[in-house]
């Protein structure tokens, strides 16, 4: 059977949303969260310089970390964000013409979708993982029922309102990881509160599971 697509990076179980980032210091921030075992970040492209900030990151990153273009709403953005370097495309709404072109294109995919009707015309569709959001609204007990009727080896990552203290609950219910906005990274944060909140994250992820990340 073939590996998922996103095998490796779902073991460290954290996408990274970075809006509002700067391109200089992009490379910085992202060496920093691959430090803490991010291996998942995203770049919105509605943030200024979002593919010049990609692009850095890409250069100073190792490849086992995917680079992400987020809230990409139409298929055109795709091939401008592959080229700046992005191995993920990140939609925050359920587009199975985008699904279908950024598969084309080569690029790993997560859709977000609200409802299960969503979730499975994403899949339908192509995509790798879904982000379950919004996640304070729709909260574990819906999670769970997702998980029983869409396919076991579809990913489902909860974002929105995630912190460290509510990890736990929604592991319990079949998330296979998290998307992290302004609870982990805020414009403008200085690096020591992005290095603190970025390994609180990380030890509630290792604590939630009870043993070491592979």
């Amino acid at each position: 059977m073939k590996a998922h697509a996103l095998h490796e990076v779902f073991l460290h179980g954290l996408l990274a949303t970075v809006r509002g980032i700067q391109p200089e210091e992009s490379a910085d921030l992202a060496t920093l969260l691959y430090r803490h075992d991010f291996r998942l970040l995203e770049v919105p492209l509605n943030t200024p310089g979002a593919l010049a900030s990609i692009r850095q990151m890409r250069e100073r990153l190792p490849p086992d970390c995917l680079i992400g273009a987020g809230m990409v709403f139409h298929p055109e953005e795709i091939e401008t964000a592959r080229e700046a370097g992005a191995g993920l495309i990140i939609s925050p709404h359920c587009d199975p013409a985008l699904i279908r072109t950024a598969k084309q294109a080569g690029l790993a995919c997560i859709a977000s979708a609200a409802t299960p009707t969503e979730a499975f015309q994403a899949i339908e569709a192509g995509t790798d993982a879904i982000r379950y959001f919004p996640a304070e609204q729709l909260g574990p007990i819906s999670l769970k029922i997702w998980r029983s009727v869409l396919p076991k080896h579809m990913p489902l990552l909860p974002t929105g309102g995630i912190t460290p203290g509510n990890m736990k609950a929604y592991l319990r219910a079949g998330a296979a990881g998290f998307g992290l906005g302004r609870s982990l990274y805020k414009p403008g944060m200085e690096p020591a509160e992005l290095s603190r909140r970025a390994e609180s994250f990380r030890q509630a992820w290792l604590q939630a599971h009870g043993e070491g990340w592979a």
